[in-house]
């Protein structure tokens, strides 16, 4: 084999257009990621990036936009209980899911209806 796969760059998710200021609002100021520059040619496209650990989450501008409702990255954290703290406070809604063997998790939605995980591996 004459190629290696070595991560994933970044997640994309839809959302509405006109979407990108309910987006900072949730993903920042709700979740807390940084938001991140577009590339001046990408940014007439609209959508908004934000930077998460070392990789990046890409809000995406799509005119017929459809939620993912089972689709959905899954995001690590450390000290998940801070984020469920944070997200119930912010009058998010958690959804448990079946247990995870090795792993706490919970489950949200964007303001859009797409399906976001966030886990924390335990030993």
């Amino acid at each position: 084999m004459s190629y290696t796969f070595t991560g994933i760059d970044h997640v994309q998710l839809a959302a509405p257009k006109g979407s990108e200021d309910e987006a900072r609002n949730f993903f920042s100021n709700i979740l807390g990621m940084e938001e991140i520059s577009k590339p001046e040619n990408l940014a007439k496209r609209g959508g908004v990036w934000f930077k998460c650990g070392t990789h990046q989450l890409h809000i995406g501008i799509q005119e017929d936009f459809i939620p993912a409702k089972k689709a959905h990255p899954a995001f690590h954290v450390e000290n998940l209980e801070g984020l469920r703290e944070q997200v119930i406070n912010q009058g998010v809604k958690v959804k448990e899911d079946e247990r995870l063997e090795g792993a706490k998790r919970f489950y949200v939605n964007d303001p859009f209806g797409n399906r976001l995980e966030f886990l924390q591996w335990v030993k």
